[in-house]
């Protein structure tokens, strides 16, 4: 709890508590198992960021699946996105017909997603849809939007349940904006 406490210190404004996200992720849950019952699902959780948020929907899933990983950049250690997409990590699955629901902790230019949707679809998946707990569409670049959204949030910039800044603040159990002073330069 020290630990938390100390990061809880950088936070100005709590946006979303651990109450009020785990609620939704219960909910976008039961729709994707409605939505792929009976189908051959591959859920892709795009590391670091939606590793949390992809956990605990896993765990409320009720139908068979297939889990996988990929890593891809576009921000370093900045608080906006560079709009290069770098592959760190790529899937070890093969999703040829295969149903893929692609997992990330936030849509904001949309062009990470847009990547690897179609790097997915000339890899030849049946169906490639997607799922965020943020969608912050006030900074799409990208024509895309996700299949499945927790929530919208504003155009600040977060941290929590899997958000980082600079590596930090992934492990606060909400969503929150650090004070101005600790990501100004």
């Amino acid at each position: 709890m020290k630990a938390e406490s100390q990061l809880k210190q950088d936070i100005e404004e709590v946006i979303l508590s651990e109450e009020h996200i785990a609620a939704r992720v219960r909910e976008i849950a039961a729709q994707i198992t409605r939505d792929y019952a009976g189908k051959e699902f591959v859920m892709v959780g795009v590391l670091n960021g939606a590793a949390i948020f992809y956990i605990n929907l896993i765990m409320e899933l009720d139908i068979p699946l297939e889990m996988n990983f990929i890593r891809v950049s576009s921000y370093g250690a900045g608080t906006k996105s560079s709009g290069n997409v770098r592959m760190l990590y790529d899937l070890e699955a093969d999703i040829a017909g295969k149903d893929v629901l692609i997992v990330e902790d936030i849509v904001d230019s949309g062009n990470t997603l847009c990547a690897l949707k179609e790097l997915f679809q000339k890899r030849g998946a049946k169906s490639v849809r997607c799922c965020c707990l943020l969608d912050k569409k006030e900074r799409r670049e990208a024509p895309i939007e996700a299949d499945y959204v927790g929530f919208d949030v504003p155009d600040k910039f977060l941290v929590g349940y899997g958000l980082d800044y600079a590596g930090k603040y992934r492990n606060l159990k909400f969503v929150g904006t650090l004070k101005p002073e600790i990501y100004r330069v």
